[in-house]
């Protein structure tokens, strides 16, 4: 799509190579900082990289270079991927988590890490689920928000700043929840009624509410009532709009809110598109898909996370390729994952411990298709 000089700047590359041969596909991947996992059309769940703190899931402590099945079950529906844990919701609509648990993160009343999934609490009306540097937020299916693990700087928001919180722990009264997303450590989530609201720390603005400082309990996010969706990621929050527009705040150190040279302590809008349809952002990065299908990438680009063939940082939406076939399924990090309409799986950036389960530890700049065994 032209992208006219009244939007943004943006860079693009060549379009990368046609898929091998056919392989199983997904329907859900998740990133977290060493570690991948995605849900195949089976309803399986696979994951690879980093297991040092069991974070795979596979029973072991071993590091997977390759994708490999997480336990006999076959109704899984939701995954998310912390730093160095996980949690997935299954088709009756329980929760499960596995990987360190330092802080309460897994939600099983303990503070001890599993290398296979355990049950976060008995509720059977999980409807989505996100998981943090240390922390995890859900929401159930009758729109009531739940958080545990790390809350030392509120990212619960629960009133408190208690260190550790083992189990799942309603968030207020409200129960009108519709998506939530846990970042390093601030949180933000989205109400029916369009509006967006963020809590936890804010020492560069992350939350979006003017402070540089931290909030224990939800703040709205200004006035608007047309917030889709909000990502936070380690010190950064992207969020889009009904009507297609794109917003970032918080720290831009490595250009990561796609516009402006300094921090953000509001949403402030990415050029004036307005044809988004889904954002995810990650440590240092930020990734977005439009509804023509094309991936923008920008920010920290040190491991090739952009996807743009290079290792250099940019400091606006810079696209992946030429590929018109990006789905709304996308993840961003030190590596970054996305799945296409024909629901193939591509990742690429740091593969420091084979996140990118092409059985290599070598940095990819440009996306490369993951073969899932058959």
């Amino acid at each position: 799509m032209f992208i006219t000089a009244a939007a943004f700047v943006a860079t693009a590359v060549l379009a990368t190579a046609a898929p091998a041969a056919a392989a199983p596909t997904v329907t859900k991947v998740a990133a977290g900082y060493g570690q991948t996992c995605a849900i195949r059309t089976d309803a399986t769940l696979w994951c690879w990289g980093s297991n040092w703190s069991g974070e795979v899931g596979d029973g072991t402590n071993d590091t997977r270079t390759t994708p490999v099945r997480v336990g006999t079950a076959a109704n899984w529906a939701g995954i998310e991927a912390g730093s160095n844990f996980a949690c997935a919701t299954r088709t009756d609509r329980t929760l499960w988590c596995w990987g360190g648990n330092r802080r309460g993160q897994l939600g099983d009343g303990t503070t001890t890490n599993r290398n296979a999934p355990v049950q976060a609490g008995t509720a059977t009306t999980w409807a989505t689920v996100s998981a943090g540097d240390a922390h995890t937020c859900g929401v159930q299916t009758d729109g009531t928000l739940w958080c545990w693990g790390f809350n030392r700087l509120g990212q619960l928001g629960l009133g408190t700043a208690d260190w550790t919180v083992s189990t799942p722990t309603r968030v207020g009264t409200a129960s009108n929840w519709a998506s939530v997303t846990a970042g390093f450590a601030h949180t933000c989530a989205t109400r029916t009624d369009g509006t967006l609201w963020c809590w936890g720390d804010s020492s560069s603005g992350q939350i979006g509410t003017g402070t540089l400082s931290y909030s224990t309990t939800p703040a709205q996010v200004g006035t608007a009532t047309t917030w889709r969706g909000a990502s936070a990621g380690l010190v950064h929050t992207c969020a889009d709009r009904t009507d297609g527009t794109l917003w970032c705040w918080g720290n831009n150190g490595y250009g990561q809110l796609g516009a402006g040279t300094t921090l953000q302590t509001t949403p402030q809008q990415v050029g004036s598109g307005t044809t988004w349809s889904a954002v995810n952002a990650g440590y240092d990065t930020s990734c977005a898909s439009r509804t023509d299908g094309s991936l923008w990438c920008w920010g920290n680009n040190m491991a090739g996370g952009l996807g743009d063939g290079t290792t250099t940082s940019r400091s606006v939406p810079t696209r992946v390729g030429t590929a018109t076939t990006w789905t709304t399924g996308l993840v961003a990090g030190y590596h970054t994952c996305g799945v296409r309409t024909d629901a193939t799986l591509w990742c690429w950036g740091n593969n420091g411990n084979s996140q990118l389960g092409d059985g290599t530890t070598t940095n990819r700049s440009a996306p490369a298709q993951v073969i899932l065994p058959g």
